[in-house]
């Protein structure tokens, strides 16, 4: 594995804040990352004849240097609260390595930790899309990125988290599941239908009632 990025080549302009060169854009790397109930989405543009470095998170352009007589090196920046750096490595042949380090692991640790921290479910309704994420470790409750302020309700064998969105009713549950090694179970429901997590987005009919 030569790095810990999408290595990309012959990549057409993704759009967003465009440098004043023009449209062109050489991005060498990619790499989704996920945190507070967002995934971000982090390009990275490398020119090997000018040493040219362009960050974009989400599409938006965050940093440009250029001309830099150094080819190869670190560039650091924030994402949230969490200090990142993108290194840059040579490789045999006239190549380049990239690498993302978030909060000081590796892109691959990084999301292993987050995987296990977080619980995702994707749901679409209709035209809407919904991303509801949990935080294991302060039980915090993100929708499409943003953190809602609904408390539990404490039921028999658990809690049960209900928040609506655009009519919507989302219930999300806690049971205690007996069993040591797999702790709590967690549920979501969404106007009485089960959303699955991780691994694809389900489809909840508009018309489905409690």
């Amino acid at each position: 594995m030569l790095n810990n990025a999408d290595i990309l080549s012959n990549i057409p302009p993704l759009g967003g804040k465009e440098g004043a060169a023009g449209s062109h854009r050489e991005v060498v790397a990619r790499w989704r990352v996920p945190m507070y109930g967002k995934v971000y989405e982090i390009e990275f543009e490398h020119g090997t004849a000018s040493g040219k470095r362009v960050l974009w998170i989400d599409k938006q352009e965050v940093f440009r240097r250029d001309w830099m007589f150094k080819l190869v090196g670190e560039d650091m920046f924030k994402l949230e609260d969490k200090r990142c750096i993108i290194r840059v490595d040579p490789m045999p042949g006239f190549r380049y390595s990239y690498s993302l380090f978030v909060d000081g692991k590796s892109y691959e640790q990084f999301t292993e930790s987050q995987a296990k921290a977080l619980k995702t479910w994707e749901a679409k309704l209709g035209d809407n899309f919904y991303r509801i994420v949990l935080e294991k470790n302060t039980l915090n409750i993100y929708v499409n990125g943003k953190l809602i302020e609904e408390n539990g309700e404490f039921v028999d064998g658990g809690t049960d988290t209900t928040f609506l969105e655009d009519g919507n009713t989302f219930v999300l549950s806690a049971r205690t599941s007996g069993n040591k090694r797999e702790g709590i179970v967690h549920r979501l429901t969404v106007n009485g239908a089960e959303v699955f997590d991780a691994g694809g987005t389900t489809t909840v009919p508009e018309n489905t009632s409690m």
